[in-house]
């Protein structure tokens, strides 16, 4: 994973808290983030047979993480496709707010009433911006959108000097952006619900390190 390791104690507590079925995200890199969050939704499933009572068969489960990316190199394919934790994700190859990849997301989400999204792929504002008017729409009330990396705004200009993204142009501002949008147009849910965020501060001050300030948007 290339994570701050507060961030991954943020979106374990995410999962476990909120328990979703479905787990979108986009940016996959080596993979790592998708075995974490499967790892974590193979947890969910241990613990529903373990109060139940039932046997648990892991590939019954329908909890499962989708990952996006333009280009999914072979040897990271190679490395998800040998892991455990296979059968519980799926690989979407594809620019992230494609329509071509927007109507396989719209068909993995078929179903899926606990909705969680990380959004963690190009870093420009005009990119984040389309990825938040696409997939927050998926996400269920109660749950989480977070957008990686909007620490780029608060980096020295010489940090990202060779990159397309930087101060004034990432993902922060494009969740400042968004998040006044939703304020002016009253924007609707894929569940019919009007779509609202707000910041939550709380695991930004409960992880105290995080790349990722005013990036933890729950669906209120």
């Amino acid at each position: 994973m290339i994570q701050v390791p507060q961030d991954l104690y943020a979106i374990q507590e995410l999962i476990w808290s909120f328990r979703p079925d479905l787990v979108i995200e986009t940016g996959i890199a080596h993979g790592g983030s998708l075995v974490m969050s499967a790892s974590m939704l193979a947890l969910l499933d241990y613990c529903d047979a373990v109060e139940s009572g039932q046997r648990l068969d892991p590939k019954a489960s329908r909890r499962k993480v989708v990952g996006v990316d333009i280009d999914i190199r072979a040897h990271n394919r190679a490395a998800i496709d040998a892991h455990p934790m296979r059968h519980k994700i799926r690989t979407i190859e594809g620019s992230s707010v494609s329509p071509e990849v927007m109507e396989q997301i719209a068909a993995e989400a078929e179903g899926y009433e606990r909705v969680m999204v990380f959004l963690d792929s190009n870093h420009t504002h005009d990119h984040v911006l389309q990825e938040l008017e696409l997939y927050a729409p998926y996400v269920s009330p109660g749950s989480h959108c977070v957008v990686w990396d909007t620490g780029v705004e608060d980096l020295p200009d010489e940090m990202c000097a060779d990159r397309p993204w930087g101060k004034g142009d990432n993902p922060k501002t494009a969740v400042w952006e968004y998040l006044k949008r939703l304020e002016a147009q009253g924007r609707t849910a894929r569940d019919g619900g009007a779509l609202r965020f707000e910041y939550d501060r709380t695991i930004e001050y409960k992880i105290a390190i995080t790349a990722s300030r005013d990036g933890f948007l729950r669906r209120i």
